[in-house]
């Protein structure tokens, strides 16, 4: 698909002022210091005591509520002591450690961060996180070794540099009750999109959950991620972006307040699918919604969108910050959740509703059993039927460029 001329001029603009990634020019090596252990028994008697920072989005009332009623208590019981640190986003994480990465601090506000993606790999780049830790938890031999989504972070190699916490898989959402031709394609998404003006809109990137969308339309508009390379470069960028930003500027007139306006984040999002504003929300953790329509947030006829297309999967993990001076504290935590049973509490529903990382053939009976009794849901698949078609990340290199040019091509044109 040949882009329109402007499109093209303000793609050539954008690559020539640098929007592509920058993964922290300043980088500078992990601070050094004598938190080295060979083995668990060492990291258990020097996590007695210490007091470990979890930094993580403060958004997700589920899952602030799963940390602090649940993994918090587990953690004091084995002699660690856990506090939440509620943040609007993960680079107030990262920029921290990075600002005590360059001061040489070995004792830094910082111990643990939820963490994936583009943030990881700036931060890996630049000496945020503690690496090759993670072979000491024994709770990793219960994740399968080969499982990609383990092995690599939005293309960035995991290298011991943090712990799985769970998986995810980028879901759309609609009101059964209101939408009856149920679209099987982002090709047929946005036809009913135009065919309903008002009725579908997305977060602004750089949101998560805007970000990924953006990004899978990029695979729809060019022939899926067969054809888009997974790595990044400007050539790359130049041949397969013009087609998505036309073709998402072709449809804003047809989104939600004719597109003057796009959701801030995925919270506002789900408000205005709650309210009845919209008709399709979307979400990486769509195990959640079980909950959120058995308390009435959601709608009924809320139900999953499954489409031929596929949707991206990938996990969230926990990184230790290089400059924390509680890192047996920190392992010992990231140990426990990833235990079967912090991992099937996390799962259920009313908890927090997510994927576990673990590998079920890998648990006794009575670890599977955790599993197995968890209650099926009346509204959300199983992970095996929503990953059935799961497409690749890109690599995290391709998300600001994307996102940055979503900024000046669509959002202000």
């Amino acid at each position: 698909m040949k882009p329109s001329p402007r499109i093209a001029r303000r793609l050539s603009v954008v690559l020539a002022a640098g929007l592509t990634v920058g993964l922290a020019a300043c980088s500078a090596p992990a601070a050094g210091d004598d938190q080295q252990y060979d083995s668990w028994e060492e990291v258990v008697a020097a996590a007695q005591g210490q007091t470990v920072k979890l930094w993580m989005y403060g958004g997700d009332e589920q899952g602030n509520a799963y940390v602090n009623d649940v993994l918090v208590p587990a953690a004091a019981e084995l002699g660690v002591t856990l506090e939440q640190v509620p943040i609007a986003d993960t680079p107030d994480a990262l920029n921290r450690i990075l600002s005590e990465v360059q001061a040489g601090e070995t004792s830094g506000e910082v111990d643990l961060v939820w963490v994936n993606g583009n943030n990881f790999g700036t931060g890996k780049e630049a000496g945020a996180w503690e690496c090759g830790w993670t072979d000491l938890l024994p709770n990793m031999a219960l994740t399968d070794p080969a499982d990609p989504l383990l092995e690599n972070d939005f293309g960035t190699p995991v290298d011991g540099c943090e712990a799985p916490w769970h998986k995810a898989q980028f879901t759309l959402v609609y009101n059964s009750d209101t939408v009856t031709d149920v679209p099987t394609s982002y090709d047929e998404l946005l036809a009913w999109a135009e065919a309903n003006p008002g009725r579908f809109t997305y977060p602004a990137p750089p949101d998560f959950t805007g970000s990924v969308f953006v990004r899978e339309m990029l695979y729809a508009v060019n022939g899926g991620p067969d054809v888009v390379p997974l790595g990044y470069s400007e050539d790359a960028f130049a041949e397969f972006t013009p087609a998505l930003f036309d073709e998402l500027q072709r449809i804003e007139p047809f989104l939600w307040r004719e597109g003057s306006t796009y959701p801030q984040n995925s919270n506002e999002l789900n408000e205005l699918y709650a309210n009845g504003e919209v008709d399709f929300t979307m979400t990486y953790g769509p195990a959640t919604l079980t909950q959120l329509v058995a308390d009435g947030t959601y709608p009924a006829g809320t139900k999953v969108l499954t489409l031929e297309d596929g949707t991206v999967g990938n996990a969230s993990f926990l990184g230790l910050a290089s400059t924390s001076g509680n890192k047996a504290g920190a392992m010992v935590v990231a140990n426990l959740a990833l235990s079967p049973e912090q991992q099937a509490a996390k799962a259920e529903p009313d908890v927090w509703g997510q994927f576990t990382v673990l590998d079920v053939d890998l648990l006794d009976a009575d670890q599977r059993a955790l599993f197995d009794a968890l209650p099926e849901s009346p509204v959300v698949p199983s992970y095996d039927v929503l990953s059935e078609n799961a497409n690749p990340e890109l690599s995290s290199a391709w998300v600001t460029p994307i996102d940055e040019a979503w900024r000046e091509l669509v959002l202000t044109p």
